[in-house]
């Protein structure tokens, strides 16, 4: 009897633990179920359906090598795949079937509809965090709803206990099958500055741990310096697993991993952060059908003003590093951190616009697009989620630009019109004495600071 790996967002061979768990059970026959109308329904971006699709292919390759098949077939959505696998356990005599579990609500009904669906055993295993939900609680046995005390807890259980890295499996090469195209063909962008497949996802962990991650707590909010890791795609689609960024990070940096104030330590963080809203959209599953983490925030009467909204997502805002951001985010799929949250923050905050707007255009454009770090985010800048933002703190478009940017090399490399601009004009274009094909700022940040807290107290105090 074969054993089934049903593969989803762990597109590797290495360090797997549904593979290494049938493997161990006997012969293996791995699978992936394309759902693009699913995909399109969550908003999933076309750079990250092509860098899915091409991420198949590799696995494909990979599993040939161990003496492994795999299918690959695509069907609309989630509804179809219970009755799909019925069909396909019984014809290929598959006596269990393995896979790694994900914590969103479709997800879960998902798997729970496939679980009832087949006659045969399913296993499903925690393999995307360092720690699953559900582990890591207060004193009170009551999920954490700030991120740095989980954090404590977290890396205290890590400490004490490091997870197990699966050891790399052997076998027999085998032909490997053509896997049929099942990205958006609109999609014509490039992925050459990305990790498709394990290997170079591994590569490319390696690389930052040993040359980048010692500077990363200094330099990494800055978006004209080649200092972040550039694996969150990789991560968002399982090519690396959190596990062997984290024995990486304790090979070569040991003890300095756990402090806060090193550059380890603070990517260290950033993975915790990772794992933390996974936690939260288990444990508060009413943010992923569009609400706020907290609850009175709903009340917000945020505006629409559609030609504002329409800017920002054009890059057209007249604050030339929240344009920079949006160009680069529409241009390349991606967007720098520091970014992510100054546009969010001017979305929200200047124009006084839905987080959830906001939220949506993320995730079509994202090639990284995660939804519960995507949310986490965003609620997190409109002051409504989990370690929100207090209200009162507004990031200001034009001194962050200054701050970070400072020689204005990022701004530059995406507003072509303000490469000639001397630079105590780059920051504030408005006030260019001559001609510029550059639009006047779109708000008055002072002005709609102050509505924006009068907004936030009535709130409070209401």
């Amino acid at each position: 009897m074969t054993q089934l790996v049903w593969f989803r967002n762990d597109l590797r061979s290495l360090d797997n633990s549904a593979l290494v768990q049938a493997a161990r059970a006997g012969q293996v026959r791995g699978l992936f179920i394309a759902t693009p109308g699913q995909w399109r329904l969550h908003q999933m971006a076309p750079v990250k359906m092509r860098l899915i699709n091409n991420a198949v292919t590799q696995l494909s390759g990979h599993l040939a090598a161990l003496g492994i098949p795999l299918d690959v077939v695509a069907l609309d959505d989630f509804a179809a795949i219970p009755a799909f696998l019925a069909r396909y356990c019984q014809e290929q005599g598959i006596s269990a079937l393995y896979a790694n579990r994900e914590y969103l609500v479709n997800e879960l009904a998902r798997d729970q509809a496939v679980a009832a669906a087949l006659p045969i055993a399913c296993h499903f295993s925690d393999d995307a965090l360092l720690a699953p939900p559900g582990s890591v609680l207060t004193g009170q046995e009551q999920p954490y709803r700030v991120f740095t005390p989980f954090k404590k807890q977290l890396k205290a259980k890590l400490m004490a206990a490091l997870p197990e890295v699966q050891p790399r499996l052997k076998g027999q090469s085998i032909s490997q099958a053509p896997v049929p195209e099942f990205s958006d063909s609109a999609f014509d962008g490039q992925l050459a500055d990305w990790p498709q497949d394990e290997e170079a996802a591994l590569l490319a962990m390696r690389r930052f741990v040993t040359e980048r991650v010692a500077d990363y707590k200094a330099q990494r909010d800055f978006p004209a310096l080649d200092i972040t890791s550039r694996l969150s795609a990789a991560l968002s689609i399982g090519l690396v697993s959190v596990r062997q960024c984290l024995w990486r990070l304790l090979h070569e940096h040991q003890d300095a991993v756990w402090d806060d104030a090193s550059g380890p330590g603070t990517w260290l963080n950033e993975l915790i952060w990772r794992d933390f809203y996974q936690h939260v959209v288990w444990h508060y599953p009413l943010v992923v059908k569009g609400r706020a983490f907290q609850a009175d925030t709903d009340a917000i009467a945020w505006s629409y003003d559609e030609a504002a909204f329409k800017a920002w997502c054009e890059g057209r805002t007249g604050f030339p590093i929240v344009d920079a951001a949006m160009r680069q985010l529409v241009q390349t799929g991606w967007m720098h951190n520091r970014l992510r949250m100054i546009v969010a923050s001017f979305l929200v905050k200047d124009l006084l616009i839905d987080w959830r707007l906001g939220e949506a255009f993320f995730m079509r454009h994202l090639i990284d697009g995660d939804f519960a770090a995507n949310n986490g985010g965003w609620q997190w800048a409109a002051s409504t989620g989990t370690d929100a933002a207090p209200y009162f703190r507004i990031f200001n478009p034009t001194e962050q630009g200054k701050r970070f940017d400072p020689d204005g090399r990022f701004i530059r490399s995406f507003l072509p019109e303000l490469q000639g601009l001397d630079d105590k004009y780059l920051f504030e274009p408005q006030r260019y004495p001559g001609p510029l094909d550059y639009p006047k700022p779109l708000v008055d940040h002072k002005q709609a600071r102050q509505k924006t807290l009068a907004m936030f107290k009535a709130l409070k105090e209401g």
